[in-house]
């Protein structure tokens, strides 16, 4: 497998090696002393699938204090995989990094803790699948408007398909900043 370190401090895009003959493919999906040695979590507490429809956008979401790192994949279909920097005090607090995530192209990301995350579909459905570091916790919830201007993401398309808690979410600059995770420096 190929692991590329993205532009924001601990993402990862992560290129599976895929065999292909004529009766199908084959991937490793997740090996724990594989991917612990490069970097990503030994454990996961659980596993999510959604199936989201052509130009449905999911996001932007992180969990508070009881963050949660995913590592994500499409089983089926295609997306646009945004994430979102949003550690209170980081260097690179509110930019953001695009992704196309496919069956196809057998990608997976690893979304850690302290960034929010969404996806936009881009064919008629996209199975997306998540590991996740951390149950999730409805109390911990926190979403980011998808359109925030000040984080100008560059989305595939302009009118995506919202639910109606993504799209009454708040701007990052309305988020009081004990709702949002702490930058730590690395040491």
């Amino acid at each position: 497998m190929r692991v590329c370190a993205a532009e924001l401090e601990g993402v990862l895009l992560i290129e599976p090696l895929v065999f292909t003959d004529e009766r199908g493919h084959f991937r490793e999906a997740w090996s724990r002393d594989r991917y612990a040695a490069a970097g990503l979590p030994s454990e996961f507490v659980q596993d999510n699938v959604s199936c989201s429809h052509r130009h449905v956008l999911r996001g932007l979401h992180y969990q508070w204090p009881s963050p949660q790192g995913k590592l994500v994949t499409v089983l089926r279909g295609e997306v646009f995989d945004v994430v979102v920097d949003i550690r209170y005090g980081s260097p690179t607090f509110g930019r953001w990094a695009g992704f196309t995530l496919s069956a196809e192209n057998a990608r997976q990301l690893w979304v850690p803790e302290g960034f929010a995350h969404g996806f936009l579909a881009l064919t008629e459905d996209a199975l997306f699948a998540y590991k996740c570091t951390a149950p999730y916790t409805p109390a911990a919830e926190g979403t980011v408007r998808w359109s925030d201007p000040a984080l100008a993401i560059e989305w595939p398309t302009a009118s995506p398909r919202l639910s109606a808690k993504d799209a009454a979410a708040p701007l990052l600059a309305e988020i009081a900043p004990e709702r949002l995770p702490r930058y730590e420096v690395k040491t």
